[in-house]
């Protein structure tokens, strides 16, 4: 069987006209509620968006698919898709989707020639899989709704020049917001975070074991995350948020701590260590270690004669 090739929506207008809502007030950012957008059960729908999409449901009786996870949405969840990213929706045949909540749709070229333009590549969570999204309180979820309530307000006021500053910065506030309420979500969800972190350190520890780091050698953010079925980005957020270290940096801390264990307690040279420890290069492998540890590989063997 062909696999169905995902619908692809290039216009917020186009998005606008696929799901039977009036033409959008402005070309390239629109405020949706929900609970206006209908949709009939059968087939699941795969859709590609070329633009950024926030999204804040409520009550929906469906199954998403993003990022390779499946999720029930029966709750207040925000998730965020970035342009270009597959996702799809399911619902059982012959019902009727039901959803509430809130929409946000803002084409790349609203964000021109402005700071947000590429600092909105900064925001991990645009690239969370979905069954990483965000819970909100009840009271997360008004400041949410009131910001995208506030965004709508201003395109449908008179246009001037002030218009596009006034809506770049209500959308920069509202990306912040979310921002703080990942990590209050890293931080309250402390026993999923934790085992995490145990899960963390039992895959460091294997990877760096004798036997695992010359047969499968460095391991990367990218293999780390699929072994913790998590995404890079949720995953490095969440470290940062409860360590202060990204998951590179996690890695790098536990490649020094084998490496200085093998220059105190064995008589291999650096290039031998080096190349035990994944590294093609001993340069390399020199150059991380001095700037972690402020020592050459040479100068902390020689700390312990």
């Amino acid at each position: 069987m062909k696999s169905v090739q995902p619908l692809r929506i290039k216009t917020i207008a186009d998005y606008h006209r696929i799901m039977g809502l009036p033409k959008p007030e402005h070309p390239l950012i629109s405020v949706i509620n929900l609970g206006a957008v209908a949709h009939a059960g059968g087939k699941p729908t795969s859709m590609v968006f070329d633009f950024y999409s926030i999204s804040l449901k409520r009550d929906f009786n469906a199954k998403i698919k993003y990022g390779q996870q499946q999720y029930d949405f029966d709750a207040g969840i925000m998730f965020f898709i970035s342009p270009g990213q597959v996702f799809g929706i399911a619902v059982e045949e012959g019902t009727v989707l039901k959803r509430s909540g809130w929409l946000l749709l803002i084409h790349p070229d609203f964000l021109w020639n402005t700071a947000l333009a590429k600092t909105i590549k900064h925001y991990e969570f645009f690239d969370y899989s979905v069954n990483e999204a965000l819970f909100l309180s009840e009271r997360e979820e008004a400041i949410i709704i009131g910001m995208m309530q506030s965004i709508e307000q201003e395109y449908r006021s008179r246009i001037d020049k002030f218009s596009q500053d006034v809506m770049i910065a209500q959308v920069e506030l509202l990306l912040t917001y979310a921002k703080r309420f990942y990590e209050r979500q890293f931080i309250t969800r402390k026993i999923s975070s934790h085992r995490l972190l145990g899960r963390l350190e039992d895959l460091l520890t294997a990877c760096f074991d004798d036997s695992g780091i010359g047969k499968n050698g460095l391991p990367t953010v990218a293999y780390i995350a699929e072994a913790l079925n998590v995404s890079p980005g949720y995953l490095s957020g969440l470290l940062k948020t409860l360590t202060g270290l990204n998951t590179q940096q996690h890695i790098h801390q536990k490649l020094i701590e084998k490496a200085k264990e093998r220059l105190s307690t064995t008589r291999l040279s650096v290039s031998e260590i080096a190349y035990e420890l994944g590294f093609e290069h001993p340069q390399s492998f020199s150059k991380l270690f001095k700037t972690k540890t402020n020592l050459s590989p040479l100068e902390f063997r020689q700390s312990f004669n």
